[in-house]
């Protein structure tokens, strides 16, 4: 049986989900994320709270994983080269170019265990990871909060991996989704494949319920996602320029600017491919961008943060899926009613 609202609120990091948006998502009987990429330990403890007090339903939090592949030699190279080739850019905005290895990363080593400990202490209904899979150790201290885990995927290679590690859920991600693809291993070229056909692809290896995250807009791709295997489908694009949402000002105009005529896949902005609005940024640096997350990410950062505070849409990571038109103002209940309608 078909639940009576299948729809979740995407985790979307570094502002658009806030404890607002997940409370609201939830008050219209849907199921909401708190993002604690990027966050430190303190900060997550701080929406926990939060969200606490404005509401008492269900509802989850996303961790970002580290990579798990070689960062020395010839990718630290690569990175020292993107740095050199956008140097004018950070100039242009009166910022330094971040450091690609900060030793206080919250997504990695420390950090990333004292967010663990904070879930622990306060764990949510779900937990999802993102970016790969956990090693034995954090696998275990996730698997001790109680917490239902859940795996985001974007193959079927991913998904027989996390189903054989113990996930109790997939987020299947196909590619019109978005933001960051959450692929496995940095270096991977994502597949082109939407959600529905890898929906379609997954099932017959596993029998874990498949959350669709990807190319979903209304009511009729909804179903369509349900039909194809989903239990839940997941909206992130959807939810940016809500009234909840913490999408900056930049990026919410971007939306609906229609100087911005489509969507690009690009390692530009975070050394992760990812699909956001076509911009110079994303047009100029992409093709020489390495794949290296997170220090590109890190590096770019002082930019990017830098753009969003003047309005320059021109060197800002406008993440959007290939639906963005169809993403709607006002509260996010409506959203999420429109959805279900």
């Amino acid at each position: 049986m078909r639940p009576v609202n299948p729809i979740v609120a995407a985790p979307m990091a570094g502002g658009p989900s806030t404890p607002t948006l997940v409370a609201a998502v939830a008050g219209a009987g849907a199921f909401g994320y708190l993002a604690a990429g990027y966050l430190t330990a303190d900060a997550l403890a701080a929406q926990l709270a939060e969200l606490r007090q404005r509401s008492d339903a269900p509802f989850g939090v996303n961790l970002f994983l580290p990579d798990q592949g070689p960062r020395a030699g010839r990718r630290d190279r690569a990175v020292a080269a993107f740095a050199t080739r956008i140097a004018g850019e950070a100039r242009a905005l009166h910022v330094e170019l971040g450091d690609p290895r900060p030793a206080d990363d919250p997504d990695d080593g420390p950090g990333l265990d004292a967010k663990i400990r904070v879930l622990a202490a306060d764990p949510p209904d779900t937990i999802s990871v993102t970016f790969a899979l956990p090693d034995a150790g954090r696998l275990s201290a996730l698997r001790a909060t109680g917490a239902r885990l859940v795996a985001t995927v974007t193959s079927v290679e991913e998904a027989r991996a996390a189903a054989t590690a113990g996930f109790d859920g997939l987020v299947v991600q196909g590619t019109d989704a978005g933001g960051h693809r959450g692929t496995h291993a940095v270096a991977t070229e994502p597949n082109d494949l939407d959600t529905v056909d890898l929906l379609r692809a997954i099932r017959p290896y596993t029998a874990l319920p498949l959350v669709a995250a990807g190319g979903v807009a209304d009511a009729p791709g909804v179903r369509r996602a349900l039909d194809a295997g989903a239990s839940q489908v997941q909206l992130g694009t959807a939810f940016l320029r809500t009234d909840e949402a913490g999408t900056s000002t930049t990026h919410r105009e971007a939306l609906a600017d229609p100087t911005f005529s489509g969507t690009t896949v690009t390692r530009a902005f975070t050394g992760r491919a990812a699909r956001a609005l076509t911009n110079r940024f994303a047009v100029e640096h992409g093709p020489a961008a390495p794949a290296a997350y997170p220090e590109l990410h890190h590096l770019t950062r002082p930019v990017r943060t830098a753009a969003a505070k003047a309005g320059d849409a021109t060197r800002l990571h406008l993440w959007a899926g290939v639906h963005f038109r169809r993403a709607g103002t006002g509260p996010a209940a409506e959203v999420v009613r429109a959805l279900v309608r």
